[in-house]
């Protein structure tokens, strides 16, 4: 994961060379799987560069995600991402533990791949869906054998349609407005200044940017991340409380 300056800087030259090869070569070009923080890189180099990638994580609800650049309507043909979903299943289940998502990428990493090669990881239970390149895919199939003390095999998901979505849990919160610094104090029951360090400190994306500005108005959809914290769906403004203050919806990841 790139986080500092020169390794962003190194990123952004990265996508550029990627979208002018996609350009010279009239072909679509791939990022790895990104980062918050590298997405942000990403729209921001995008936008200077005057190009529009388009990303997927495998799932729509997916947080670490694939850019690809090339236009279809412009290359005259479509290409898919090149992601596969593997599920992770104990051998013998009534003998395994229940895992946690540090678990099964721990796992994953100790295979020797780099985090990249690898987007979201979906615990349940005993098992966990996760995404990866179609290149990184059949050497998980092969050396991911074994989470913890359980052995384990990855086999194949043909319809991700199929799979079980994260768990939200649906809260109301009283806010002033839907300014984005309000939501998310009231969301975790942070002081206003703790909440604005928040946006200092560069922990917080909308939509895979970052988010300097803390008085931004959320729109119904957005999905908000906060570093250290978590991330919810924006679910609008639902109605008003007796002091006639907004009540808005919020879908916390669980």
């Amino acid at each position: 994961m790139a986080e500092t300056e020169r390794e962003l800087q190194l990123l952004a030259n990265r996508f550029q060379d990627l979208a002018d090869r996609s350009f010279r070569q009239n072909m679509f070009t791939f990022t790895g799987f990104l980062s918050l923080a590298e997405q942000d890189v990403l729209h921001r180099a995008a936008a200077k560069a005057g190009v529009r990638p388009s990303l997927f994580g495998g799932a729509e609800y997916a947080e670490r995600q694939m850019a690809r650049f090339g236009d279809p309507e412009e290359l005259g043909y479509e290409e898919p991402f090149p992601i596969v979903c593997l599920c992770v299943e104990p051998l013998m289940e009534k003998f395994a533990e229940d895992f946690s998502h540090r678990d099964f990428l721990g796992a994953v990493l100790n295979t020797g791949i780099d985090r990249s090669a690898v987007g979201d990881i979906f615990p349940e239970e005993k098992r966990a869906y996760l995404f990866c390149t179609d290149a990184i895919a059949p050497w998980l199939e092969e050396n991911l054998t074994r989470v913890r003390h359980t052995r384990v095999r990855c086999r194949r998901v043909e319809d991700v349609k199929d799979l079980p979505g994260p768990v939200l849990v649906y809260r109301e919160e009283h806010v002033a407005s839907p300014r984005c610094d309000g939501v998310v104090a009231a969301v975790w029951n942070l002081s206003r200044s703790k909440s604005l360090e928040l946006f200092r400190q560069k922990k917080v994306f909308v939509n895979g940017r970052q988010m300097e500005n803390n008085s931004c108005q959320l729109k119904e959809g957005d999905r908000v991340s906060v570093r250290g914290y978590g991330k919810f769906f924006f679910r609008g403004e639902k109605h008003l409380s007796r002091k006639g203050k907004p009540v808005v919806g919020i879908d916390l990841f669980a």
